[in-house]
């Protein structure tokens, strides 16, 4: 198995060594040369040259000499820098202070008897600089052309597993991602499938079991149910109401466990068609006593009787837990219908306004809710199979309210 670091490390390495005889080849080419030029070229100046001791006169003309032709400007200075002759235009040597014209560049040659050349010439050609950064951008070039494929391969199989971490973060259990290469990515990305496999054995086995108990337990609950029917005149009026009413709310539970679990089983809707929103609201809402319902016409694509199951667990939550009126809004924002079921009870703690759309949580005072604890949170897993999203809020006026949204049919 060849490990991350060490391809890291040896692409580095590479990189390092194609740098090293790229810059070995400028370094011959350019500064090998260079170096022997300028070698050669002081002495040739110095044999030209007359002696230092010589007047000004016969150095200046050989000053003079030496600058015809050139582009620049000559000056040639004694051991402790006065100017002994220069040719051209004043260079301003003299002042020491002076800079070349704007466009050139001073250079200095220092002689072996001590005096002082120097030329100001027109800035480009060649230089000793222009070579170091040529191969400083030689330098990163190579290394980005020899890193990036590399660096790009493993970040990329990286995404592709954060994609798919996320994918499974969000329900999707049958997300997996491409095995590719032998190094710790490849071993990561291996450990995430076989994980995500045992999750979602693991996950489909609860399911059936669950599923499997609560269709088995409805057998019994009929039989119950039917003897009670058949021993009726033999016992308590009152105690058969509870007894019936005990059954009723064990069925409902079992109804909705059984929904849920067909739900979490189902990557998506098995029946889609065009839905009224407003009609489905007015149907459900004739169902409940004290129930107020207003607002415009929205048309939506879904399950209509997994719809009217949404609505019908919000009018149920709103008349047992909440207080008359209870008040049903449908309007369109956005291109969204929102269907907002307000009632004027106590409502609920900022803290649980989330916590209640839990499976079987009932709130903080437990004792005073009852019901299955699975509607909302059933309510809100048919909403997201839909496109759309359930909360809770209090509007401008004090209400609590559940606020259902859910893409329109444009």
């Amino acid at each position: 198995m060849t490990r991350l670091y060490l391809r890291i490390y040896l692409t580095v390495v590479a990189s390092l060594l194609a740098y090293a005889a790229a810059f070995a080849w400028v370094w011959h080419s350019k500064g090998g040369p260079y170096d022997m030029a300028m070698h050669s070229q002081t002495q040739v100046i110095l044999n030209a040259l007359p002696p230092a001791r010589a007047p000004a006169t016969e150095q200046q003309q050989t000053l003079d000499k030496l600058a015809q032709g050139l582009p620049g400007r000559l000056a040639l200075l004694d051991d402790s820098r006065r100017l002994i002759a220069e040719s051209g235009a004043s260079l301003g040597i003299g002042d020491q202070h002076a800079l070349p014209r704007s466009g050139e560049a001073l250079w200095t040659l220092h002689l072996p008897d001590g005096r002082w050349l120097q030329a100001s010439l027109p800035r480009g050609g060649h230089q000793p600089l222009h070579v170091l950064l040529l191969s400083l951008f030689a330098l990163a070039a190579i290394i980005g052309v020899l890193v990036l494929p590399v660096v790009r391969r493993i970040t990329g199989r990286l995404e592709r597993l954060q994609q798919a971490v996320e994918s499974l973060g969000a329900g999707d259990l049958r997300a997996r991602v491409a095995v590719e290469g032998r190094d710790e990515v490849a071993r990561l990305a291996l450990s995430f499938n076989q994980a995500a496999d045992r999750i979602e054995t693991l996950v489909g086995h609860q399911k059936t079991l669950l599923a499997n108990a609560s269709h088995e337990l409805r057998t019994p609950l009929t039989r119950i149910r039917l003897a009670l029917e058949l021993i009726g005149p033999n016992v308590d009026e009152g105690r058969r109401d509870g007894l019936q009413q005990d059954i009723g709310e064990l069925d409902a539970l079992i109804g909705e466990i059984l929904l849920a679990s067909r739900l979490e089983a189902l990557p998506h809707l098995e029946v889609t068609e065009s839905v009224d929103l407003l009609a489905l609201a007015a149907e459900e809402c004739a169902r409940h006593e004290g129930v107020d319902l207003d607002g415009m016409p929205a048309t939506v694509k879904g399950d209509p009787r997994l719809l009217l199951r949404l609505m019908r667990n919000l009018l149920d939550n709103a008349s047992h837990h909440g207080l008359p009126p209870v008040q049903v809004l449908l309007r369109t924002v956005e291109g969204r219908a929102e269907l907002v079921v307000r009632d004027h009870g106590p409502g609920l703690p900022e803290d649980e306004c989330e916590r209640v759309f839990e499976p079987f949580y009932r709130g903080s005072a437990a004792c005073d809710r009852a019901g299955t604890g699975l509607g909302l949170a059933l309510a809100r897993q048919i909403a997201r199979h839909h496109g759309g999203e359930l909360s809770c809020r209090y509007e401008a006026d004090g209400a609590f309210a559940f606020v259902w949204s859910i893409p329109v049919v444009t």
